[in-house]
C-alpha cells in the first residue's frame, strides 16, 4: 500500500494538518525551458484552490504537471493525492486515481451531441456521477443534451466541459480558466455550481485570469510568479492586502 511521505508544510515550511493532494518541490520543463521551478503546496479535501499569478507565471503548467500529461516534463519533485504517488504516474493512471483536468479550451468532441459527450466520458470505469444526477446539477445541458455540444453558448460549454469530468469518479477537479469569456452572470451561475460540488465532497483547484471571482469562490490561495510560489494562505487575506495584489495579480 502507497502511503504518502511526511512533508504536510506549506510554501514557507509552516506546519499544516494532513492534505490530501501535496505537491512538493516539483519542478517541470518543456524542453529546456525551466517552467514550475521548485512549487510546494498542499489541498485538503473538499477544499477550493485559487491558483494564481499573472501571465506566464506557470500556473497551467503547474495543473498539467498535476494531470501528469507528460508535457511538461516533470524532472523533480513528488506529488501524491489520497497516498497514491501521481509522480509515478502516466496520464491515464493519474486520471484513473482520481484527476480530472478541463482544459481552458474545453475539448469538447465535434459531432457528437451533448449527452454523448457525457457517456463518452462513462464508456470504460472508473465511472463516476450518472447521467440524472448530472442533468440534475446542469438543468441546461438535460434541455440541450440532443443538441451538438459544440453548438451550445461559451457558458453552457464550460458546463458540459465539467460535467464531463464529473462523470468519471474524481477526487480532484482541476479547471484552467473557467470563467474565460463569460458573461458575469454565467460566472455566478458556474461559481455557485463549484460550490455545490465542493459540498460533494470534491476538490477543486482553479486557474483563473479573473483573480477577484477565483478568490471570492476560494477557501485558499496558492499565487505563483515566474514560476515559484511567492504566497500560500487564505484566499481572503489576498482579497483584503492591496499591495500584494498589485504586486504579484496587477489588480
Amino acid at each position: 500500500m502507497n502511503v504518502k511521505p511526511d512533508f504536510n508544510k506549506n510554501a514557507n515550511n509552516a506546519a499544516t494538518a494532513p492534505a490530501f493532494l501535496s505537491a512538493w518541490e516539483i519542478e517541470a520543463y518543456y524542453g529546456e525551458s525551466y517552467i514550475v521551478q521548485g512549487v510546494s503546496f498542499n489541498v485538503h479535501e473538499g477544499e477550493i484552490l485559487a491558483l494564481l499569478g499573472r501571465n506566464g507565471a506557470g500556473k497551467t503548467s503547474t495543473l498539467r504537471t498535476l494531470a501528469r500529461l507528460g508535457d511538461p516534463q516533470l524532472k523533480h519533485g513528488e506529488i501524491w493525492l489520497d497516498h497514491q504517488p501521481l509522480h509515478s504516474m502516466q496520464s491515464y493512471e493519474a486520471a484513473a486515481a482520481g484527476i480530472a483536468l478541463v482544459p481552458e479550451d474545453r475539448r469538447i468532441i465535434a459531432g457528437l451531441t451533448v449527452e454523448e459527450n457525457l457517456q463518452l466520458a462513462q464508456i470504460a470505469p472508473p465511472i463516476g456521477w450518472s447521467l440524472e444526477r448530472v442533468y440534475e446539477l446542469f438543468p441546461r445541458l438535460g434541455e440541450r443534451r440532443k443538441q451538438e455540444g459544440v453548438t451550445l453558448s461559451g457558458g453552457e460549454q464550460q458546463m458540459l466541459a465539467i460535467a464531463r469530468a464529473l462523470c468519471r469518479d474524481i477526487k480532484v477537479l482541476l479547471l484552467d480558466e473557467p470563467y474565460e469569456g463569460l458573461a458575469p452572470v454565467i460566472v455566478q451561475e458556474i461559481a455557485k455550481t463549484l460550490q455545490i460540488i465542493r459540498d460533494q465532497g470534491i476538490t477543486t483547484i482553479i486557474v483563473e485570469q479573473n483573480a477577484v471571482a477565483a478568490l471570492k469562490l476560494a477557501d485558499r490561495a496558492v499565487i505563483l510568479d515566474t514560476g515559484s510560489v511567492v504566497f500560500d494562505g487564505s484566499a481572503e487575506e489576498v482579497l483584503e492586502n492591496d499591495a500584494l495584489r498589485a504586486e504579484y495579480l496587477a489588480i
